[in-house]
């Protein structure tokens, strides 16, 4: 148990530690305002994007593909948000908070944290892959449809019409989906990648987690979060409590072990993703909910995650 606490803290407080530094970084004035907003808009539309290409065009999928496990983690997302997006519609009071609310009950950070988790217990990250095939286009799908629709900045006399077609342009010209297709088509079409740019894509790519992380510390407003210490206690619980014990035990009836369960529970119940808070600033909303949430998950997930994982060995379903 010990061992499982270590290796979950090793995972996570890094993170949390980033956020903090932003933080402090911002009260001594020495990243300012403007500063974090370049960094955001440069996450969303640069080193997100690359990250994710690259992760995909350097994997095989013809040869690892596994099309049961696939479906299974685009059906566990789907369900996911659909249930938590119809609840928080009749359950907020506020409904200003309904888009951050559903991304940040339902978004991993299966690409930042998932290949790395995997790779510590197993030494190889080969389901990360996978997972994020099966539960990264739907992330970014209904990201983008979610904070649109539920855009507090959006004229409340525009129609449903006008919405949804703002949301499929949003969903066709997102930086971050045209990165998954691009990276998904390089691995069908099995392109090489020179060194001189794989090395300058994984450059690009290693900005992504410290930026977006300093971002949200510098972006972190106290008082603010305490208003919204509700939803984002209730956020915190579905991201890391409610969502695995939903679907690991049905993962496991499945047949899904090792280091497919493990990257199921990465999908399922760690941190929320920074890259949440990035994408609900770029679309008109305050980000501060999404922030919080980011920031209790971050903390709280050293402890959920070992116990799962503590759980899943224990059960004899990961060696």
């Amino acid at each position: 148990m010990g061992e499982s606490l270590l290796f979950s803290l090793n995972s996570t407080m890094p993170l949390f530690f980033l956020m903090v530094l932003g933080y402090l970084f911002h009260q001594s004035g020495f990243l300012t305002d403007e500063f974090v907003a370049t960094a955001n808009k440069f996450v969303f539309n640069v080193a997100l994007p690359v990250q994710l290409f690259r992760d995909l065009a350097t994997m095989d999928i013809r040869a690892s593909f596994d099309a049961k496990y696939v479906l299974f983690c685009a059906a566990a997302t789907l369900a996911s948000i659909l249930v938590i997006w119809v609840l928080a519609k009749l359950l907020l009071k506020d409904k200003h908070i309904v888009g951050e609310f559903v991304q940040a009950c339902y978004r991993s950070s299966a690409a930042i944290l998932g290949a790395a988790f995997i790779q510590n217990i197993y030494g190889t990250s080969g389901m990360s892959g996978l997972m994020i095939l099966g539960s990264v286009p739907l992330y970014n799908i209904f990201a983008v449809l979610i904070l649109t629709l539920e855009s507090p900045s959006l004229d409340a006399r525009g129609g449903m019409a006008e919405r949804l077609k703002k949301s499929l342009k949003g969903i066709v010209t997102n930086p971050i989906l045209l990165g998954i297709a691009a990276g998904f088509a390089w691995s069908l079409l099995r392109l090489p990648l020179p060194t001189m740019a794989s090395k300058t894509l994984s450059s690009l790519a290693g900005l992504t987690s410290p930026l977006a992380l300093m971002a949200i510390g510098a972006g972190f407003k106290g008082r603010k979060a305490l208003a919204y210490i509700r939803p984002t206690i209730a956020a915190t619980l579905t991201k890391l409590v409610i969502l695995p014990a939903i679907f690991l035990p049905i993962a496991v009836r499945c047949g899904f072990t090792d280091q497919k369960l493990v990257a199921l529970l990465v999908m399922l119940g760690s941190v929320t993703t920074p890259a949440g808070y990035v994408m609900a600033k770029q679309m008109g909303h305050e980000g501060t909910l999404t922030g919080s949430v980011c920031v209790t998950t971050t903390v709280f997930s050293a402890l959920t995650l070992t116990f799962w994982v503590f759980w899943a060995r224990n059960g004899g379903y990961i060696a």
